[in-house]
């Protein structure tokens, strides 16, 4: 067990707690409340349910007759007051093991039950000290780092000059990334809290690389500042950079708005992919800075969407999907014939255009921006990770958007407006554009079909999994061009394609 004190000097920073260790816990936490009357138990229980449930005038009761109140929240709460408890047999009457397994417990009077709670609970001590409350938290080192990186964030926020801001939870995604809204004063435009820790090194797998290496996957904030510095410079609404702590990988940004290119029931909104569609026309028109200063010393010099990182890609589905897949790994042969076609494919692509490569520009990090005009209607998120690279990609990625089902009609009208911005902004190959847009798309495909049986196999996230039919159906009209014929043959062989895909 691990812990720290804090001294709270009013019932404010009491509730401020609730709200900062809303973010730090999550599903299988009990916390366990201990101390004097009037210590501050209840106050900091009511702040944390109303944060979790975003909803400051939230009816929070004092469950000292119920035993238990339940909250139906973002992550589930239950509130146990436990001082009416005869025997501590009884917490498996208040259904105490199946809330604890599906949300939070906060758990008040711990004492009557304590041989029967989780010896790995957290626990919080609150006592009196002059006007204020003296605070002892002890957790284990997992919860430990949860919390002390939210009250970074809240200290973080203060030395930024926003004492006092309120902070939500806005959303995590595929990565170690996660976001906050943050209001920081009444009547002020929100603003977004980008907690991005730096990653640790994984398994090493070439050359004294591990894959976040291999693949030029960001693995800190300051190639999301030089991208954002970047696009802003060229007139394209990325985030704005309020405060930064490139140490910590803290940001706190510009709220593009909560607005995306898909309608309420999932659909895509044909004009604004295809507004979409023109931004990257745009940005295509002219070439990309290779090196972006952000900071005396510090020069974020975007790297190449080279052979290297294309075949750690791509190798995601022969390493993950075919597994899964068969139920047995790919055989050596296999491996080393998948590998061939790529290393054919890529040396196509050395004729290809390069540009500056956002890498994942589809519906989850778009906004819509209704009030704006022309390239300020579109605004861009989650480009930490780009690259120099075929200007397709992100043509490719957009026209198959893998969250979004994207169909047939659309897809042409995209391209469509792609090519004309491009024809009427100078030279343009469309032929060879159209080849590598198939092997991009290709390209990006095998890669996902890995990444969602990665994400529920190892990361325990198989929601992903829905988004398999779609990405298949997406790889076979890649596959489609003359110059795809090794890999679909390839994946036919191997199973992973029908053979009436082929026709």
């Amino acid at each position: 067990m691990k812990s720290l004190e804090l001294l709270l000097k009013d019932e404010a920073a009491t509730i401020e707690l609730g709200e900062d260790l809303a973010l730090a816990l999550k599903a299988g936490d009990c916390v366990a409340l201990s101390g004097d009357l009037g210590a501050g138990k209840s106050t900091f229980a009511r702040a944390f349910i109303r944060a979790m449930a975003d909803d400051e005038t939230l009816e929070v009761p004092s469950p000292t007759f119920t035993l238990v109140q339940s909250y139906d929240l973002r992550i589930p709460v239950a509130h146990l007051d436990l001082y009416r408890l005869a025997e501590a047999s009884e917490l498996d009457e208040l259904g105490f093991d199946e809330a604890l397994s599906e949300g939070i417990c906060l758990v008040e009077w711990p004492e009557k039950a304590e041989e029967v709670l989780p010896a790995d609970r957290i626990t919080l001590t609150f006592s009196h000290e002059g006007e204020g409350r003296r605070l002892r938290i002890a957790t284990p080192e997992a919860a430990f780092n949860r919390i002390t990186r939210s009250l970074a964030i809240r200290s973080f926020l203060t030395e930024a000059g926003h004492a006092g801001a309120r902070r939500r939870h806005l959303s995590g995604d595929a990565s170690v990334r996660a976001y906050e809204r943050i209001q920081t004063h009444d009547g002020e435009p929100t603003k977004i809290l980008m907690d991005a820790p730096k990653h640790k090194p994984g398994p090493i797998l070439q050359d004294g690389k591990y894959y976040q290496q291999l693949a030029h996957i960001a693995e800190d904030v300051i190639p999301f500042v030089a991208i954002s510095k970047f696009l802003r410079k060229r007139g394209f609404a990325a985030p704005a950079i309020y405060a930064r702590d490139l140490d910590q990988g803290l940001l706190l940004i510009e709220d593009l708005g909560s607005e995306g290119i898909i309608d309420a029931d999932g659909r895509p909104v044909p004009e604004r992919y295809i507004e979409g569609a023109r931004l990257l026309a745009r940005l295509h028109a002219a070439p990309a800075e290779r090196d972006i200063a952000i900071a005396a010393g510090v020069v974020h010099r975007i790297p190449d969407f080279d052979r290297t990182a294309i075949k750690i890609e791509t190798s995601l589905l022969i390493d993950w999907y075919l597994p899964w897949k068969r139920g047995a790994p790919a055989s050596e042969a296999e491996r080393k014939d998948y590998f061939a076609v790529w290393d054919h494919l890529i040396d196509v692509l050395a004729s290809a255009e390069r540009n500056l490569l956002l890498r994942d520009f589809h519906s989850p990090n778009i906004l819509w921006r209704a009030s704006r005009t022309g390239l300020e209607r579109i605004g861009i998120i989650d480009f930490q990770d780009a690259m120099i690279g075929p200007t397709a990609y992100d043509v490719a990625a957009l026209v198959q958007d893998a969250r979004v089902t994207i169909d047939r009609d659309l897809a042409d009208r995209m391209m469509d407006a792609y090519i004309a911005e491009r024809r009427a902004s100078g030279a343009f190959d469309e032929a060879a554009f159209l080849r590598d847009w198939h092997l991009m798309a290709a390209q990006r495909n095998c890669k996902l079909a890995g990444i969602w049986v990665r994400l529920m196999q190892r990361d325990g996230k198989p929601g992903y999994m829905k988004h398999m039919p779609r990405t298949f159906a997406y790889l076979e009209r890649a596959l489609s061009h003359e110059v795809l014929t090794p890999l679909r043959e390839w994946c036919i062989k191997a199973g992973i394609l029908a053979p009436e895909s082929a026709n």
